[in-house]
Formats: structure tokens, C-alpha cells, sequence
């Protein structure tokens, strides 16, 4: 992967407009911190942020066509899906197109790339503003030849006539054609004339991922590079007391120790000097602790006590003759990402300014951060999204980003790369935040759930930049930047509260979030962010109030669905299992089933899953999977299949296995043994997943909509096939084969 070493030149060459926005405090009360009300201007996804045509499709004199997102690729097949929207509206071939993902100098600012909105914001703005482009084009074809505009169609790069003319669109474009504001209506092309979206289309990213090509920012290897290591403090409050830095920098090949506050860093002509002369600096370093940490098995006690904003996020009907009661509190830890690749950046200081290449998924945020921090102009400061191997919600990216933007501006005119180390990834990243859920609910005489009640104790799993005391580099620095205040992701899409609120329709539901503006460790987004403990925790009570009166898990949450795609999801996702004829249990072997809508507004997937317990180790095997999703209009059916399925692994190693550590003075799951994840012998034996279509239906996000149900699916089973409801994550062999025991020494104890 080559870079250019200057800004100027690859600037100079651009081109066309280049876009930078600034994010208004307002609008971090979002997950992509963008908008999240009414359109301001009308216009469909973001192109009301961005409605110029020209930020988002540029086609030159020679014809070629170029698409811009703000948006960045994850690893969740983005790239393809957009060049799948954009070929289809502007009836080109997919492989003739270019595209450019989040650039500050290039891109439209759409804020963070989460909260499963890719689609419904960019894919959105993309698939109207092509379709107006080729509107545009057809038009300025028709008025060449005199000729009525519908009349005329597009097909390969060309307009073509009834009478056989035809113009390509190199012809027909010029400077200003598409220097214009978007239209809120389109002339988008009906599904049934489909012929590249809808359509499984070979993932773009994948070739230099699975062949060993450079395919993510670890990879590159600019010319002039040095390589540097940071030495973090053992924990979170360490002070640095004395660096002989000066021992470290006689060492053959060091370039120089960066100091600036707690902010310690070793630069070198090759990597492992760097990686031997960080060892050596943190041995040498001396640093003062202290003890700041809870008791980790009493940390969901300490997350109830810690003080709390209280907001009742739903209250509705009036309580029931009362009933049958369920009632349990279901705790989650601390969770790392894990990304297999540490998060890594390269940075370069230079006459122009700075840039820092990043797999951060908001370079717009990143950039006012970094330059916050620097004290620099944001237009002095440019980030330039580069894929990362391994994401799903913040981890190292933008700190990482940051180590290199300040060691760059300590050596100027080389570019610097920063690769973490294990032990800092998993001992530093922000975790997603340990949670509670308290959850009592009633079902009637008549077989109805009479009344819900339901609190979550959680913080706000949103602590990106924007603000530079989000990074560690700026908090440890000399002057550091305060910490960021807490930031409440506003319901209907919430943070810990997300999908708090149940879709079901039940005759009382009171719903109260817990806000926790400081908690113990540091925390931030993760998949899902609170979707997936407050849906593990609502099916988990619906399977055990169906239990309770005894009518089938599958028919009792249809009984109180009155969305008619929830329905149809639950419905295929049951006869895909077979749930009727499903093995019974317990007995070791056993069957769940859970549903959700993401967010309540986004994907609706269900999940049913069969597993065998070895009743006498607790070990748990997942025999097979089905699933179903409604995600609205499809682009790439892979792509969806790809998403559920990553879903439903991710959220199997999140239930079974994934647990921070931590004593009461440091993190200690710094290494893949004390941080133990879901290998290859741990997958499911088969997944299925049916995608229901929806032709001409508004995109819904799916990349987080199966953790919910896939993990609560997967705590049925457990129950299903010991008998026994195990309410503390993870559901790991010791957990239930003591639930095991404890259930078999009760029933012992009853019988005498």
C-alpha cells in the first residue's frame, strides 16, 4: 500500500469540491453523531446533511464514475453494497466504478459508521443522488437531440435514443452539470428491473484479506516510515514518578523517546527496536498506583450503588389482575472488542499539516479531536479512513490515532506508524460497559402477560470523540484535556436502554433506565451497545412465563406481537428450525428461540437454536442454528446472510465465554488466556437464514440485529436443556454445571 508523503499534491489533485463539517453539540446525542430528528431539508438519508450531487457522484469527461460515502468499511461488506446501489441507479457495471469511503478532504462528513445506519443514511443518499444524476444526464441528452427526456433511456454509461444515437456520459457532463442540490423526490428504478442490486455480488474487500495482500492499515509501509511503541501505566490512575529516557535512547536504532506528561513513546528505524526499546522503557519507568477499582464479583452490586440519572423511558396500560410472577436480574461484564489485529495508525507531520491514516469509524469526530488536542485548526488536520483488522464499536482506532498524531508532531516530516501490543489492546481499548437489567413481569389467568417492569442500570456505551478528552494521548498528556462528560443517547434509539422497550404488546410495561455518568472502567461503544442484554433479558422472561403457564415459547410471543412483519420473522424463523418437532428437554440436549427488532425501528431477526450441555463438565455445543431477517430492501443477500451469521458467532462468544478481569488495582485479561474467545471447535454445527424480501421497502440496518435474539436464543437452550435459568454472564461450564448441581440438590432436598 503505497501513500503520498505530502498533502498538497494529493489536494492539488482532486479536484471537484472538498467538504468539512463541524458536529454542533446537539447532535452527540446520536450514535453516528449526526441528526437524529426530522429531515431540515426533506431529503432523503444524509444527503439532507449533504444535499450537493456532486459530494456524492462525479463522473469526468472521460465517462469514469466516481462514489463518495462518509461512511467507512468495517468489515461488514459496505463498499459493495454502496457500488451495488450506485451501479444500479446509474446503470453502470459495479466494476466500473470507483469509490472513496471517509475522508476529511474528500467525503461527505456522515458522522460515525455505526449504529447499523450505513444503508439507511449513506446507501440512501447514494441511491437517490445516482438516480437524479442519471435523470440529469438523460436530460441533458434530450436537450442535444431535441428529444423528449422519457424517450430516452440509460444503459452501460450511455443515453441512448429510439432512433439509435447515442452520448456517453463523459460527453454530456460538465464542470457544473452536477454542482447542484438534491431534489427530494427521485425516478428510482423499480425492483422488479433489478439487475444489480438484489442480486449475491463478490465482496470487494475480501481478496487482499484472505490472501495475505496489504488490505488494512497494519499493512501499509510508506517510504521514510518509523515505527513507534507506547508505554501506557500499568493502570488507570498511575502517575509517573521517574523515565531515564536517555538509556533507552543510546539504544542502536532508537530515534528518539517522546515524553509529554504520562504520554511516553519510543521511536525507530525498524519495528522490533521499537517493540525492545518499549519493553525496556516500561521496566525502567517507575510509577505510583493506586487501589481505585471495585471488587469484580460484587460488580453488579457496585453498578446499582453507583449514583444514577433515573428517566422513565416507557409506562404504559394499567397492571392486571395479577398472576403467575417471573422475576431475575441479569448481569453483564465488561466486554472487550478483541480485535485480533491491535489497533495500529500512521500519522505524518508536514508543511501542509497533519494526516493521520486510521480505522477509526468516525474520521469527521477524530479530526476535531485530534486537533483539539494539538491545538491546531481543524482544516490543518486531515484523516483518511484506512481498514482495520478488527471493529465492531470503539476500540483502539481513535486512541491509536491519536499516540501517532502527537508522536508525529514531535518528529515532522516522516511518517510515524503506531501499532499496540495485545496487552495494551485488551488492557486499554474502552470496553462496553458491564450492565444490569432487574426484570418481574406477571402472566394472567387468561394466559396474557399482565404486567412488565423493567429497570437497566447501564452507562451511555458513547464516548467517541468529538471531545479530546476522549483520547488517552490527550488525557495523559502534560495538559491533559478533562475527561468527556457523559453523553445520554436519547431514546427511541437509546444506549444502555436500547431495546429496553419491549415491541411486544403486553397489558402494563413500565421501563426505567439507570443513567450512570461515571462507572469504574473505561467503557464506550460496543455492537448492539445495551440491545444485547436487555433483549437476552425480555426473552429470557418470555420464555419463562411461557414456561410458567404452559403454552409454547413461539406461540406465546406471537400472542402478544401485533407487528405483522414481526410476525412473519418469528414464524419463518420457527419452521426453518423445525421448532415443532424439536428435540424436548432437558435432558442435555435443548432448544430456544428469541426475536427482536434492533432498536425497535431497525431489522427484525428471530433466532432458534438447538444445543447439547454435558450436564457433568457444564460445557456447552451448539448443534444448529435458523434464522430469520426482514431488513427491508435487499442489496446483497450474501452480504445480509454475512452479517446474521457474524451476528450469531459474535454473540455466542459474548454468552459463553467473554469476561473482563480486573483486581482492584489493574485490568488483568491482557492476553487470549485470561481473555478466553469462542474458537473454531466452539461454531455452530449449521446456520440457516432466511431473508425475507421486501422489494421497494426503505433499507433497515441488520449488522446488529442478531446479537440480541442469537444470544438470548442461545440462554434458552441452556434452560431448556438443564432446566434451570442461569441470569450472570458468561454462561460458562462452572456457572451451569453449578446451576446444574444446585438443581438437582434442590429437588433431592424435596423429595426428603
Amino acid at each position: 500500500m503505497s501513500v503520498r508523503l505530502s498533502r498538497r499534491p494529493v489536494l492539488a489533485g482532486l479536484g471537484g469540491l472538498v467538504l468539512g463539517f463541524r458536529l454542533g453539540p446537539a447532535l452527540a446525542q446520536t450514535e453516528t453523531g449526526k441528526g437524529g430528528g426530522l429531515p431540515v431539508r426533506g431529503l432523503p438519508g444524509s444527503l439532507d446533511d449533504t444535499p450537493r450531487l456532486d459530494a456524492w457522484i462525479r463522473v469526468d469527461r472521460n465517462g469514469a464514475a466516481t462514489v463518495l460515502t462518509g461512511k467507512a468499511e468495517l468489515g461488514q461488506g459496505l463498499k459493495t453494497a454502496l457500488l451495488q446501489v450506485a451501479a444500479e441507479e446509474l446503470k453502470l457495471a459495479p466494476g466500473s466504478l470507483s469509490l472513496v469511503t471517509a475522508d476529511t478532504g474528500r467525503t461527505p462528513d456522515e458522522g460515525y459508521t455505526a449504529a447499523s445506519h450505513s444503508m439507511r443514511d449513506s446507501g440512501t443518499a447514494i441511491r437517490h443522488a445516482a438516480a437524479q444524476v442519471r435523470e440529469i444526464l438523460i436530460g441533458r441528452a434530450a436537450a442535444r437531440w431535441g428529444l423528449p427526456a422519457a424517450g430516452l433511456v440509460a444503459r452501460n454509461g450511455m443515453v441512448h435514443a429510439p432512433d439509435g444515437r447515442r452520448l456517453g456520459y463523459g460527453e454530456l457532463v460538465d464542470d457544473q452539470l452536477l454542482s447542484a442540490d438534491a431534489q427530494p423526490t427521485s425516478r428510482l428504478t423499480d425492483p422488479a428491473e433489478f439487475t444489480v442490486m438484489d442480486r449475491p455480488l463478490p465482496r470487494i474487500d475480501l481478496p487482499g484479506k484472505v490472501t495475505g495482500a496489504a488490505a488494512y492499515v497494519q499493512d501499509m509501509r510508506p517510504a521514510g516510515m518509523l515505527h513507534a511503541r507506547v508505554v501506557r501505566p500499568p493502570s488507570y490512575g498511575a502517575e509517573l514518578v521517574a523515565v531515564p529516557a536517555a538509556r533507552v535512547e543510546q539504544m542502536a536504532g532508537v530515534v528518539r523517546v517522546v515524553r509529554d506528561g504520562r504520554f511516553l513513546a519510543v521511536v525507530a528505524e525498524e519495528e522490533w527496536t521499537a517493540i525492545q526499546a518499549m519493553r525496556t522503557l516500561a521496566a525502567l519507568a517507575e510509577w505510583r498506583e493506586n487501589a481505585s477499582l471495585p471488587d469484580q464479583d460484587a460488580l453488579a452490586a457496585t453498578l446499582m450503588a453507583l449514583p444514577a440519572e433515573d428517566t422513565v423511558i416507557h409506562d404504559s396500560g394499567s397492571p392486571g389482575a395479577g398472576g403467575q410472577e417471573v422475576s431475575g436480574t441479569f448481569t453483564r461484564p465488561f466486554l472487550a472488542h478483541g480485535s485480533i489485529g491491535p489497533s495500529c495508525a500512521v500519522a505524518l507531520a508536514d508543511e501542509d499539516g497533519l494526516t493521520v491514516w486510521t480505522h477509526s469509524q468516525g474520521v469527521f469526530p477524530l479530526r476535531g479531536a485530534i486537533a483539539a488536542m494539538l491545538d491546531l485548526p481543524e482544516d490543518r488536520v486531515r484523516c483518511i479512513h484506512a481498514e482495520g483488522a478488527g471493529c465492531y464499536g470503539q476500540n483502539g482506532a481513535d486512541d491509536v490515532a491519536a499516540d501517532a498524531a502527537l508522536i508525529a508532531r514531535a518528529i515532522p516530516g516522516r511518517p510515524i506508524r503506531v501499532q499496540w501490543m495485545r496487552e495494551q489492546e485488551h488492557g486499554w481499548e474502552p470496553f462496553g460497559p458491564g450492565m444490569v437489567v432487574a426484570l418481574r413481569a406477571a402472566v394472567g389467568a387468561d394466559g396474557a402477560v399482565a404486567a412488565w417492569h423493567h429497570e437497566v442500570w447501564s452507562q451511555s456505551h458513547m464516548m467517541r470523540p468529538g471531545p479530546p478528552g476522549t483520547l488517552l494521548a490527550a488525557r495523559h498528556k502534560a495538559d491533559p484535556a478533562p475527561p468527556a462528560p457523559p453523553v445520554q443517547l436519547a431514546q427511541p434509539q437509546g444506549g444502555g436502554d436500547r431495546n429496553a422497550i419491549p415491541l411486544y404488546a403486553f397489558a402494563q410495561a413500565r421501563v426505567v433506565h439507570h443513567f450512570l455518568p461515571d462507572m469504574p472502567l473505561r467503557g464506550s461503544s460496543m455492537r448492539s451497545l445495551g440491545g444485547y442484554l436487555n433483549v437476552m433479558a425480555i426473552e429470557s422472561s418470555m420464555d419463562d412465563l411461557a414456561l410458567l403457564s404452559g403454552q409454547d415459547p413461539v406461540q406465546f410471543r406471537l400472542r402478544h406481537l401485533q407487528d405483522a412483519r414481526a410476525r412473519e420473522v418469528v414464524l419463518a424463523a420457527a419452521r426453518r428450525f423445525a421448532w415443532d418437532s424439536r428435540p424436548a428437554g432437558p435432558g442435555g440436549t435443548g432448544c430456544g428461540f428469541a426475536f427482536a427488532r434492533y432498536k425497535n425501528l431497525e431489522a427484525y431477526c428471530a433466532v432458534a437454536m438447538e444445543v447439547a450441555v454435558d450436564r457433568e463438565s457444564g460445557q456447552v455445543a451448539i448443534r444448529r442454528v435458523a434464522a430469520a431477517v426482514d431488513t427491508g430492501q435487499i442489496v446483497n443477500p450474501d452480504g445480509v446472510r454475512n452479517q446474521i451469521e457474524g451476528g450469531i458467532v459474535q454473540a455466542a462468544s459474548w454468552t459463553l465465554f467473554e469476561r473482563v478481569s480486573f483486581d482492584r488495582t489493574r485490568i488483568t485479561s491482557v492476553d487470549w488466556s485470561a481473555y478466553p474467545i469462542l474458537r473454531f471447535s466452539d461454531l455452530p454445527d449449521t446456520v440457516e437464514v432466511e431473508l425475507l424480501d421486501r422489494p421497494g421497502l426503505p433499507f433497515l440496518g441488520v449488522a446488529e440485529a442478531a446479537q440480541g435474539p442469537a444470544g438470548a436464543a442461545l440462554a434458552n437452550a441452556i434452560r431448556d436443556a438443564t432446566g434451570q435459568r442461569l441470569h450472570d454472564l458468561p454462561l460458562d461450564p462452572q456457572r451451569i454445571r453449578t446451576a446444574i448441581l444446585t438443581g438437582q440438590n434442590d429437588r433431592l432436598s424435596n423429595k426428603r
